[in-house]
């Protein structure tokens, strides 16, 4: 996307990623002042990224979104918004993918592709017809089923990183960074003063243990086995969606292949189903 105006929004990826074919999708309706979308690589880089960005033109107008998968680094909200992290907007649910697995959608590719092969006999579509919105719900749920046991040991894992400092490293200065001097330079103040951050740190650790584990773990298990988790369908909003599709890629290896679809997808889907979506293009209008 050409540079149109001072705002932008970071993501993850790479130009060609799901993450910035969504983001063009988003703000595709709005007419004036859209936005650069810059793809900055991996998420918890992005707030450097974003300030080295800026750093080579000191008169830019910094007026930014950093938006990123949500994953397992907070969990859903009930009310369906985004979720704010530090200095990042994340998905209400785990990942792009999530808002693309759609029974309704996929049939409507596999119609659209096999129509496109009746009309063209050399199309290389060899798939056949749609089987029908309710055996691709059932490929899908049945899909997510099989990973259950997997994503709450995922979630388990999650919860013992957010209940802790483990993300953070051993910090090499007790006063928020480099170039912000301690009040006392003496060896014994600079000592004490190291050995708290060492203690912290040691009782940080002692936080991830396999009985807060187990503990997690138990929770999970008992909330993804309720009835209304599948009727809800809540599982495409708390399994994370890649997981979901390599899932359905192996056990119906024959059906179509979710990667091609999901580009066809995105300039289908109807953002406005999502409150969260409508959340972030309105936030980008703000800016």
């Amino acid at each position: 996307m050409s540079v149109v105006s001072g705002k932008v929004i970071f993501c993850e990826g790479k130009q060609t990623s799901l993450d910035v074919k969504l983001l063009n999708k988003i703000v595709d309706n709005l007419l004036t002042n859209k936005p650069t979308i810059v793809p900055s690589g991996g998420k918890f880089t992005l707030s450097v990224f974003a300030q080295g960005y800026f750093s080579r033109d000191s008169s830019r107008n910094q007026q930014y979104i950093i938006f990123c998968d949500r994953d397992f680094d907070a969990k859903p909200t009930d009310n369906m918004q985004l979720i704010r992290l530090n200095s990042m907007l994340l998905t209400h649910r785990s990942c792009v993918e999530n808002y693309l697995l759609n029974a309704d959608l996929i049939h409507n590719y596999w119609v659209t592709k096999y129509t496109e092969k009746v009309n063209n006999p050399t199309s290389k579509w060899g798939h056949g017809n749609s089987p029908g919105i309710e055996i691709i719900s059932a490929w899908i749920e049945d899909a997510a089923r099989s990973i259950q046991d997997y994503q709450s040991v995922r979630w388990a894992l999650a919860d013992l990183l957010q209940s802790s400092t483990t993300r953070h490293q051993l910090k090499t200065t007790w006063t928020g960074g480099s170039g912000t001097l301690p009040t006392s330079l003496t060896l014994p103040d600079c000592q004490t003063q190291a050995v708290e951050l060492i203690n912290q740190f040691q009782q940080a650790m002692e936080t991830v243990t396999q009985n807060r584990f187990e503990q997690s773990l138990a929770v999970y298990q008992q909330q993804f086995a309720q009835k209304g988790f599948w009727t809800q369908k809540q599982y495409l909003i708390w399994f994370h969606g890649k997981d979901i599709q390599k899932a359905m890629q192996r056990q119906k290896s024959q059906y179509i292949a979710l990667d091609t679809f999901f580009d066809w997808a995105l300039s289908q889907i109807n953002i406005n189903q999502y409150p969260d979506l409508v959340e972030l293009q309105n936030l980008i209008r703000e800016i």
